[in-house]
């Protein structure tokens, strides 16, 4: 368990990569550490051009290409351990909420209320938006400008009703498909409510 104490718990990707950083020397030959040093002295200086070469001149699968390449350019360290990603995750929400201070009471008072549906529910902030978990994404909090914050849903291909806007995510396969525009505290009413709870109820 981590130790860093917080409102938000570690992203699923954090798992991910202490999976593949585990097996890496065992698949490819080296360690994380070893391939990062490897690039720095010998790879080329772009990340795109770091993950061309690792797939060319090393053999290395796509995704370990990818992930060598960001952590050789810095990139990959939040994504290393939970304590990373925890320290990590409350200077995203800082950064997103840079400029915007008028906005930040209303995601306060939005991801109160969604930690509060349930002891399973989770905030797993990325540098965009915060993403709310209980077995998948149900919602998401994200500063769409300087006066708004978009409260998404996962509704699938159900019509958009009351204040609900259809953001046409089923038709692109995304998770949220449906958003409601929030610019106000007063505005985090019985509707955002019941919709959020709606959301985290169907997620099971």
């Amino acid at each position: 368990m981590p130790s860093v104490k917080s409102l938000y718990s570690v992203h699923p990707s954090v798992a991910m990569v202490q999976k593949w950083a585990a097996t890496l020397k065992e698949k490819t030959g080296r360690p994380l550490d070893e391939w990062v040093k490897l690039v720095r002295k010998h790879g080329p200086v772009t990340e795109n051009e770091r993950r061309a070469w690792l797939k060319s001149e090393h053999g290395l699968p796509t995704m370990s290409a990818w992930r060598i390449a960001e952590f050789a350019g810095g990139k990959g360290e939040d994504m290393a351990s939970p304590e990373a990603y925890l320290r990590a995750a409350e200077r995203y929400v800082d950064d997103m909420f840079s400029g915007k201070a008028a906005l930040r009471p209303i995601y306060d008072a939005l991801l109160k209320l969604a930690l509060g549906l349930g002891k399973d529910v989770k905030a797993c902030p990325c540098q965009t938006m915060v993403p709310l978990y209980r077995k998948h994404v149900f919602a998401q909090i994200k500063p769409a400008t300087r006066t708004r914050i978009d409260l998404g849903f996962a509704r699938g291909a159900r019509p958009a009703t009351g204040r609900l806007i259809d953001t046409g995510g089923f038709a692109k396969k995304d998770r949220i498909t449906h958003r409601i525009p929030i610019s106000s505290l007063a505005e985090i009413d019985s509707e955002v409510k019941q919709w959020l709870h709606t959301a985290f109820e169907e997620d099971r």
